[in-house]
């Protein structure tokens, strides 16, 4: 006897895994890096490189004019593999993001700390080099600046969330997970550029993105202390009074009435 099975088919919904402003941003930065290697075959590495100068992000251009670079170096990168793990970090840690913020806001956030890791890295550069004759002629590329944001920021609104360290077999909490790449970029920076890698951007991100979003407890708090410091102030003066007038008579006693 013959049996008959009847699968059920259920639909594949690819918000489950990807929402859709990371979707947009995987497939920018990626067209842009088809765009490159086409440069690159047609014009050879020296046209690829003018298009680095042009919208990467140059620090002496920047200060004479080339103001779109801040934004526009978010969307270069300098290979496959490049591009890869950005992306697959922006993938990992931003969908979450996007899901607990909405799109606009997630865009918002990762253009702020791309745009503003740039911007500490010219000011850092430029007071390194102010005769543009060395690093503040180097372009700078790739999205880490956002992604190490986004990083940051899943840090702090996921900080229990296990992160697997791959290939090794071990997981840590993503609060810790954020402190090791913010070190790992500290002693980058510490080290100089010479593995051609932006730790300065980098670490810039981080400090953006933890600044924007720590930024209403530092004022609450700043406010706070202010008022403490008011009302210890005026009841300092209260006692000084009070222990001022403490042996002195009532100046009209005939007002008294028993």
């Amino acid at each position: 006897m013959a049996t008959s099975y009847r699968y059920r088919n259920y639909p594949f919904n690819w918000r489950q895994w990807i929402t859709p402003g990371v979707t947009t941003l995987l497939i920018a930065n990626s067209a842009v890096l088809v765009v490159e290697l086409l440069i690159r075959y047609v014009g050879g590495p020296g046209a690829e490189y003018a298009i680095f100068q042009w919208f990467g992000l140059v620090p002496w251009a920047f200060i004479h004019g080339w103001l779109w670079q801040p934004f526009t170096y978010l969307f270069l990168h300098g290979g496959f593999w490049h591009l890869f793990w950005n992306m697959l970090f922006l993938w990992m840690f931003g969908c979450d993001l996007e899901r607990q913020w909405g799109k606009r806001r997630f865009y918002f956030y990762y253009f702020l700390t791309g745009v503003g890791a740039g911007l500490v890295t010219v000011l850092v550069k430029i007071l390194m080099d102010p005769h543009g004759m060395g690093t503040a002629v180097i372009p700078t590329i790739g999205a880490s600046g956002s992604v190490f944001g986004v990083i940051t920021a899943a840090a702090l609104l996921f900080p229990d969330r296990q992160v697997w360290l791959f290939p090794l077999p071990i997981s840590i909490p993503m609060r810790f997970y954020a402190i090791l790449m913010g070190a790992i970029e500290f002693i980058g920076t510490m080290g100089g550029a010479n593995d051609h890698v932006a730790h300065l951007t980098h670490l810039s991100a981080i400090f953006v993105g933890w600044f924007y979003l720590r930024r209403s407890s530092m004022l609450y708090r700043a406010r706070n202390r202010y008022s403490d410091w008011k009302v210890q102030r005026n009841r300092r003066r209260y006692d000084d009074y009070v222990r001022r007038h403490r042996d002195k008579p009532p100046s009209r006693p005939d007002d008294w009435v028993n």
